[in-house]
């Protein structure tokens, strides 16, 4: 399954959030996934983050040369379309864009030692949508 091309990002200004949270984080979510795209989508905009959606990599990488305010990439691993995996994409996305911290998530098992770009994250799926959520928020910050 696969997302829909024409559904439009995100966009999560909730009131209430502090004053650090305003502008909301641009978060990328490259899913194949469409439900699990959706879901992840929807939980990360009612936290707070503004989301971009892409199917796979090829996608993704076509939204980070056109969106310099992305401040966070949330990959899955095995997506067949495209012309990379997850592992694959977060390492060039770390060496492209060192700036942008990256998040694996997979339901494959955990990465080998090779796998991932150095402080690049990981959670297993399924994921408790909490987690996730603390987790990106944790990961934005320390990359402020």
């Amino acid at each position: 399954m696969t997302s829909d091309p024409d559904r439009k990002p995100h966009d999560a200004q909730h009131e209430g959030l502090s004053p650090a949270c305003e502008a909301a984080p641009v978060v990328l979510l490259v899913e194949d996934d469409g439900l699990l795209l959706m879901e992840a989508a929807d939980t990360l905009a009612e936290a707070g983050f503004t989301v971009l959606e892409a199917p796979h990599a090829d996608q993704a990488l076509k939204v980070l040369e056109s969106r310099p305010d992305v401040e966070l990439l949330m990959t899955d691993v095995d997506m067949p379309l495209g012309s990379m995996n997850g592992f694959a994409l977060a390492r060039l996305v770390s060496r492209r864009w060192p700036r942008i911290p990256v998040l694996v998530v997979s339901g494959m098992g955990s990465p080998g030692p090779h796998d991932m770009p150095p402080g690049a994250r990981f959670i297993p799926k399924p994921y408790a949508p909490s987690a996730l959520v603390r987790t990106l928020h944790d990961t934005v910050r320390r990359a402020a």
